[in-house]
């Protein structure tokens, strides 16, 4: 296999550098990143959705204590789970942990697999009208009386390119962009697309930041879907189920909000309102978290100078999660002309 570098990086350019590395879940992002932060003077921001919620641990795959005393990600643990974060709220916070981190001379490494937030980051986002309440509810009945593929399907008539970037059955974003559509008569695809030309909204991260793009992309699909049915168990044995008792406990959170939402705590919710037996939650569980691999893997296929590392988990090589991978990594980074020096 033959990695590939990163294409349009000039040795001139004079940006400080910012490092993203993505991939589906279960193909080994932290390994790498802690990895990388023995060798190269990096500090990790956390780039996902689910664990920027508190006592949400086990299901969302947070590193363990240890590894977060040695080291810190950031954006992680900065939520209650009964509040909703938004992709505005993430380029907030993103942009103020990158500014500190360059600032004290060090490199942002951006790890994560919530491509939606790294697709804003790399783009921008356009200044967007606030939440309505009033539509927002119009939508949420119209979803509850005739489900979200429906509601999609209402997207799709006045927002077709926004809707198909959009799940039939992602809520939040369904909800969001129909709103958008409703208070401001303009799609939201295009609503972003002429408010980042004219240099409104937040502005792509590339303006300020060399951005070097990593990915970790499995070539064999089904060894893929082994290692997350493997991880699911694992998850399981170490207390998810659990964990998303103690969430029920609470009496203030509910399957609708985005945490409970998230893959795994969705199944297993149900599970404890005796929707499935333990052995279906098992099933849609592994099944969710493979589509959720599958449409991170959709997002990386087309993503612009993206520095591929492919791994073959069926080669047994444990150097496939490890030194190579490594390796191949900081090849690809000094190609970027980034990390010239680095390694050689």
């Amino acid at each position: 296999m033959v990695d590939q570098g990163i294409p349009g990086q000039t040795a001139g350019d004079q940006r400080p550098p910012v490092i993203f590395l993505m991939g589906p879940t279960a193909s080994g992002k932290t390994d790498l990143a802690l990895q990388l932060c023995k060798v190269l003077p990096c500090d990790i921001i956390s780039v996902d959705s689910s664990q920027v919620y508190r006592s949400m641990d086990i299901g969302t795959a947070k590193p363990e204590a240890e590894v977060l005393r040695e080291s810190p990600h950031r954006l992680i643990n900065i939520c209650d789970p009964a509040e909703v974060y938004s992709v505005g709220e993430f380029l907030r916070d993103a942009r103020r942990e990158i500014d500190d981190i360059s600032a004290a001379g060090r490199i942002p490494l951006l790890v994560g697999g919530s491509m939606l937030y790294f697709k804003a980051l790399r783009e921008g986002l356009a200044d967007l009208p606030p939440a309505n309440e009033q539509v927002r509810a119009e939508i949420e009945q119209q979803a509850a009386d005739k489900g979200w593929p429906f509601v999609h399907a209402l997207l799709a008539e006045v927002d077709p390119e926004g809707a198909a970037a959009i799940h039939p059955n992602h809520s939040q974003r369904i909800a969001r962009a129909l709103e958008v559509y409703r208070v401001s008569g303009q799609p939201l695809s295009q609503l972003i697309q002429q408010q980042l030309q004219e240099g409104r909204g937040v502005p792509p991260l590339g303006n300020d930041y060399r951005i070097a793009q990593l990915a970790l992309i499995p070539t064999d699909r089904a060894a893929l879907h082994q290692r997350i049915e493997q991880r699911f168990t694992a998850m399981l044995e170490q207390g998810f189920v659990e964990e998303v008792k103690a969430l029920r406990q609470r009496g203030d959170l509910n399957a609708d909000l985005p945490a409970v939402r998230a893959v795994g705590y969705r199944q297993i919710w149900a599970y404890l309102d005796e929707e499935y037996t333990y052995d279906e939650m098992l099933a849609r569980g592994v099944a969710a978290t493979r589509q959720l691999a599958k449409r991170q893997l959709t997002w990386l296929r087309g993503w612009p100078e993206l520095g591929r590392l492919e791994l073959d988990f069926q080669s047994g090589d444990s150097a496939q999660s490890g030194e190579e991978v490594l390796s191949r990594a900081l090849v690809i980074l000094r190609s970027s002309a980034i990390y010239i020096n680095v390694g050689g």
